[in-house]
């Protein structure tokens, strides 16, 4: 199972450059508006958090906070794991799930939230054979099910990646006048 194991260890780099950010960022620093056009999340009048959302993006896409950016991870990671090791037709538009996603409110809390979806991912991870990954049986939300769970896989990894570096950078514009 060289490739499961690869991918595995993928997903360990990228949580340790995520969890290097997210063990230092504060509540200001989550909810700090980079740039005018800004998506962020707000709490909404009866006290519960809401991330900006749009379909289609506006053009030009708005910068996110970090607080938009740890938002994104979990609900991008909730989905995802829902349809491919849950119920994929719980919801299978991602329009509609993110709505309904909360921000848990805090930075505290949201990196809970993250840790639990990762625990779950690499538990599922962990349940895996070689032979699943090569098939679309729990990858049809996917690339209009044209690619394997394996791709998947790597695509969520990517994506951790990515989202790592947003928050890394978006810290370091944050910090960057302020001593």
């Amino acid at each position: 199972m060289p490739e499961l194991e690869r991918l595995r260890w993928q997903l360990d780099v990228s949580w340790s450059l995520l969890s290097h950010h997210l063990e230092r960022v504060t509540d200001e620093e989550a909810l700090w508006e980079p740039a005018s056009n800004c998506w962020n999340v707000r709490r909404r009048p009866d006290g519960t958090w809401a991330a900006d959302w749009a379909v289609p993006e506006p053009e030009p896409i708005p910068v996110t906070s970090i607080g938009w950016v740890m938002w994104h991870i979990g609900f991008w990671w909730s989905h995802a794991h829902e349809q491919c090791f849950g119920d994929p037709g719980a919801a299978a538009d991602w329009s509609r799930a993110a709505a309904v996603t909360p921000w848990p409110g805090d930075v505290a809390s949201a990196i809970g939230w993250l840790n639990g979806c990762r625990d779950r991912w690499a538990g599922a991870l962990g349940s895996l054979d070689g032979a699943e990954l090569g098939s679309t049986e729990r990858s049809r939300w996917f690339a209009d099910g044209t690619l394997s769970l394996g791709h998947v896989l790597a695509w969520a990894n990517i994506e951790l990646m990515k989202n790592a570096a947003e928050i890394g950078s978006l810290r370091h514009l944050y910090n960057a006048d302020r001593g």
